[in-house]
């Protein structure tokens, strides 16, 4: 159980009064609740729900919140399924999904995720865009970025440019740019500390004072980096009046935006208008607060603003040439590697003709033909996998490629149909008693997993390194 600290209680009960002080203790102390995000539609989503159920994992729709389920039985499971490591649903706290919902994106909106790591609404927006247009993720933290990525690649997300600034740096190249940014701010985790007990061993409220400082850099390079016109969602998964009210109201004063009525599918109260004996924006009770215990997850802290007039830009920054170009499926070399996938694997052109791509040494990258940039140099990755190229001038489909396509492949198809063929499979091994020439697609259990090279050795997985697994459920 965990043990609550002074500091958070003293807190709590000095600005929330005594009771909701020992309500957050009890919820505290509670169960956590898992919750899932299922892709696709419904009919996809049932699919997913249902097959889960067979291996022990039931679970219960949230019907005001789309693609959303509780986890009623085997929470312990979620995170070993067939299903989750090919990224068909996603592990994500019930209050995690609203900020995604409140900025509603769609694919022709120019939308940045500016604290995006690990990625839970980053893949979650980029489901709302249907996985199209110009959608650009920023995580300042290269160790966190490694988790951004993973998960990028997971969910087989291809319209998303990943970025390695601070993010109070990016209105240096971005000025005036987006429709929609969510700053997720890092924050001092009141709304959390169900799940991360360690929390409760830090808090304190110098430290949120700190915090405060760099979540008003970003909110303030945010401004800078929206259209006029455009909107800021602000969110925090914690509980402080000084990271939530209190900046905000000290934004208002200072800088050209204005606070926007928000709905959201989860019950939730007006932010406060009043702290101690100072009366604040009374706008401010537009944001919203979400209760732990009032929905069985964590607090949330959500506002939306909306940028009425421009300010100056900052100082415009250099950029340093890395040689990464985008191209379209009518440069030579591209067609040339679209061609070997298609004769190989039977994918039309016309939908491999549907993005841009990118070469990075042997390797090659593509994005959604619609995703758009001022210089390709400012991004650590863009897209996804596609391929790499062989020794002898081939194209090597890529399993999150593979995946992609599944539904468009005709051809050199291989199916297993052994437990124990699958989890060699899974593991990275060689499938000794499939034996061929070539580069195959490789199915189970109804799913295209991803890729091989047969040999008179076997078939050698390529499936990727990151994702590999032992023993999965299934």
């Amino acid at each position: 159980m965990i043990e609550l600290s002074n500091n958070i209680f003293n807190y709590l009960e000095n600005h929330f009064g005594k009771k909701f002080a020992e309500n957050y203790k009890e919820y505290v102390a509670s169960d956590f609740k898992n919750y899932i995000r299922i892709s696709g539609d419904i009919n996809q989503q049932n699919k997913i729900a249902e097959i889960l159920s067979n291996v022990g994992i039931s679970l219960s729709p949230v019907n005001s919140v789309p693609n959303a389920y509780s986890v009623e039985s085997g929470a312990d499971k979620i995170g070993k399924t067939l299903e989750h490591v090919l990224g068909k649903y996603y592990i994500q706290s019930l209050s995690s999904m609203i900020p995604s919902l409140v900025i509603s994106p769609n694919e022709n909106d120019f939308v940045l995720d500016m604290c995006a790591a690990p990625g839970s609404k980053s893949t979650q927006i980029s489901g709302l865009m249907n996985n199209k247009g110009t959608f650009y993720a920023n995580e300042s933290s290269g160790q966190r970025i490694k988790s951004l990525v993973f998960n990028i690649d997971k969910t087989n997300i291809v319209n998303v440019g990943v970025l390695q600034f601070y993010g109070e740096m990016l209105s240096k190249y971005f000025h005036s740019y987006f429709d929609k940014i969510l700053v997720d701010a890092p924050c001092s985790g009141l709304g959390i500390v169900q799940k991360k007990g360690e929390v409760s061993n830090w808090w304190n409220e110098n430290q949120v004072m700190k915090l405060v400082e760099s979540q008003w850099k970003l909110l303030v390079g945010a401004i800078k980096s929206v259209k006029v016109g455009g909107e800021i969602i602000y969110s925090t998964c914690t509980m402080t009046i000084e990271e939530n009210e209190l900046l905000l109201n000290k934004i208002l004063e200072k800088y050209p935006v204005e606070l926007e009525e928000i709905e959201l599918p989860v019950n939730s109260h007006p932010a406060f208008t009043k702290y101690e004996n100072t009366n604040l924006n009374p706008a401010l009770e537009k944001a919203k607060r979400i209760i732990p215990w009032e929905i069985n997850s964590e607090g949330f802290f959500i506002a939306k603003l909306r940028k009425i007039s421009d300010i100056a830009p900052s100082d415009y920054a250099i950029i340093r040439d890395k040689g990464i170009k985008l191209s379209t499926s009518s440069d030579r070399t591209i067609s040339k590697y679209i061609n070997d996938i298609n004769d190989k694997f039977g994918i039309p052109t016309d939908v491999l003709n549907g993005y841009k791509y990118i070469l990075k040494g042997n390797d090659i990258f593509f994005v959604d033909e619609n995703w758009q940039t001022i210089n390709p140099n400012l991004f650590t990755r863009i897209g996804t996998h596609f391929g790499s190229v062989d020794k002898y001038g081939n194209c090597i489909l890529h399993s999150l490629a593979a995946q992609l396509f599944e539904n468009h492949i005709e051809k050199n198809k291989v199916e297993l149909t052994e437990a124990k063929d699958f989890e060699t499979y899974m593991s990275g091994g060689i499938i000794k008693s499939i034996v061929g020439q070539g580069q195959k697609v490789v199915t189970f259990n109804g799913y295209l997993i991803g890729t091989a090279v047969a040999s008179k050795e076997g078939l050698k997985s390529q499936f990727p390194r990151a994702m590999r697994m032992q023993k999965v459920i299934y």
